[in-house]
């Protein structure tokens, strides 16, 4: 059972972001914060968890947190900050938007540059291990996954609805048959042999 809060003095906000290894779309993060005594025994690590129990856990977490927010990051800019730094400016962009400011942020990974003066604390597989961060990971992944699915019907030739993104087998052929899109990221590796690619 995943726990509730870090601890209990401050008002704590969970962060985490989806779509970092992608070779298309954006990146994702989202943060919340949840009510200190929440309880919910199905919520879980996003990547834990089915499709259809993702999207019923996202319409729960919005009606019952206290504040939530989703940041994004697109293709253009992870092409010309990096994808490390984009995934912190996705999780500061969804920061600045909660209607309460946190005390505390709970950050799932090993890394975070710091947003203002708030303390933050870096968890490692956090989203196991703490509902909000788990509740984040949720928001951000139904998120991001949303616009690749919507992203599929414009660009249908790499099977986003499938892999969002993912470099599975079919979308690298994909990408070596057809070329790419303006949604891929270019400074990613699109194929092992980078200089066959039609840009």
């Amino acid at each position: 059972m995943l726990k509730s809060c870090f601890q209990k003095k401050l008002i704590e906000a969970g962060c985490d972001e989806a779509g970092r290894g992608c070779l298309a779309g954006p990146v994702y993060a989202a943060a919340v914060i949840l009510p200190r005594d929440y309880k919910n025994n199905i919520l879980n690590d996003s990547k834990q968890l089915s499709e259809t129990k993702r999207k019923l856990l996202r319409i729960e977490i919005e009606k019952e947190a206290i504040s939530y927010a989703v940041g994004v990051v697109d293709n253009i800019e992870i092409d010309k900050i990096n994808i490390l730094n984009a995934s912190f400016l996705a999780m500061h962009r969804a920061i600045e938007q909660l209607t309460i400011k946190p005390e505390l942020l709970l950050i799932d990974g090993n890394r975070f540059k710091p947003y203002k003066k708030i303390l933050h604390e870096c968890i490692i597989k956090g989203d196991g291990k703490f509902l909000s961060i788990a509740a984040a990971s949720i928001l951000a992944k139904t998120y991001r996954d949303e616009f690749m699915e919507e992203a599929d019907i414009q660009f249908p030739d790499y099977d986003w609805k499938t892999n969002k993104g993912y470099p599975t087998k079919f979308h690298r052929e994909a990408i070596r048959q057809v070329g790419i899109t303006p949604l891929h990221r270019k400074t990613f590796r699109l194929l092992p042999e980078q200089l066959a690619l039609k840009f």
